[in-house]
């Protein structure tokens, strides 16, 4: 075959082929055509038609937006939507890194994939975390399609991997001790932290966001004004957490920021707002032998204490905030007492069935609870048991 000018692979050595013309008007057009031999036809189709005078079609003219285009713009939606501080998005880094100056519309569901699952292989990623970032992807696509940038979501094509969520972590009374103990010794400032995540069950970024016009002290009640969800959501105080919140109103004088450092330090001085307590949690942790254990782990140690204590799981879910009830039963099994009130309800019916089948109180040799033909009194005993 007679080498063509106009043919070029992108990216190279991709086996993805585009052509490149001069229009009628001299204006470049690049379009994208997938094979080697499907580029040839295409490149052939298009000079045809500028020879014979056709209007070319509309979309060749729509620029071509990039990968790192979408990215851009699904971080910047994210910063002013979400609840984040981050000057960047990691995601959209790490994103960009992959696919850099593609062309959004030429990356494939296969692509995402398979750079998706290289990178999760390479970061020991988690079945959560390349969820969360081919959730990044389908809203950078979705917001190109919003705009007009791009026509089709590849995203949603990928295999969604499945999370496990069943495993709870949460501060047992022993393991509580100990890490009062270091907390008291080496960051007693830090305490009034501690018990508010402990008492209130807010998440990490809820905490360490709040600011004083959100916490009514004679209503006992933090507002939050914009969860994760999106949602307003109020939460109560119970006395434990209005005395950790009093301590830092002595701190802070109730204004700004309530979560303020009370010992300088780390790059932060005294006084300062907290985006985060891990300049001092982690450490904590690790002295005081509670191993595998991070802040968001109080947020379930709050929820189980709940549920152990007998809280129905429908208030325990309007007090985390959780979306849907799915989130909050992942605590049920913490609440023995309930499971067993409800299977001790079948003795009262076994019962009543022996008391409806034999109300005399003598054998009949026909009941199903007292007779021989049936299993006699043993078979009816095993049941209940």
């Amino acid at each position: 075959m007679t080498p063509i000018r106009g043919l070029f692979q992108r990216p190279k050595k991709s086996g993805i082929w585009w052509i490149r013309y001069a229009d009628a008007n001299g204006r470049d057009r690049r379009e994208k055509a997938g094979t080697k031999t499907m580029a040839v036809a295409l490149y052939r189709k298009r000079k045809t038609e500028i020879l014979q005078g056709r209007k070319l079609p509309e979309t060749l003219r729509r620029k071509i937006v990039s990968f790192r285009e979408l990215c851009e713009d699904a971080a910047a939606y994210a910063r002013e939507h979400h609840q984040t501080d981050r000057e960047r998005d990691y995601r959209a880094d790490r994103l960009i890194s992959l696919f850099g100056s593609r062309p959004a519309d030429s990356i494939t569901p296969q692509d995402l994939d398979r750079e998706l699952t290289r990178l999760g292989r390479d970061r020991r990623w988690s079945p959560a975390s390349y969820n969360r970032y081919k959730a990044f992807v389908s809203l950078a696509y979705r917001l190109g399609i919003e705009s007009g940038k791009v026509h089709v979501n590849p995203a949603r094509s990928v295999r969604h991997r499945r999370e496990n969520n069943g495993r709870v972590r949460w501060l047992s009374k022993q393991d509580e001790q100990k890490l009062r103990g270091v907390i008291h010794e080496d960051y007693p400032a830090e305490h009034p932290a501690f018990q508010i995540a402990l008492h209130t069950g807010m998440r990490r970024s809820e905490q360490y966001r709040l600011t004083w016009d959100c916490v009514d002290m004679e209503r006992r009640q933090i507002t939050i004004p914009k969860t994760k969800n999106g949602a307003i959501r109020y939460i109560p105080l119970n006395d434990t957490a209005l005395s950790a919140f009093r301590t830092l109103k002595e701190r802070t004088q109730g204004q700004g920021a309530v979560m303020v450092a009370g010992i300088g330090g780390h790059g932060v001085a005294k006084g300062d707002a907290l985006k985060s307590p891990r300049m001092w949690f982690d450490a904590a942790c690790r002295k005081a032998g509670v191993y595998d254990f991070t802040w968001h782990c109080l947020r379930h140690t709050y929820a189980s204490r709940l549920v152990m204590a007998g809280v129905g799981l429908r208030d325990v879910q309007e007090l985390m905030g959780h979306k849907t009830i799915a989130m909050t039963c992942r605590y049920a099994h913490l609440a023995p007492s309930h499971q067993l009130a409800a299977v001790r309800r079948l003795d009262r019916w076994a019962q009543d069935g022996r008391k409806s089948q034999n109300p005399t109180g003598t054998k009949t040799g026909t009941g199903h609870f007292g007779g021989q033909e049936a299993g006699g009194g043993d078979s009816g005993q095993v049941f209940v048991q």
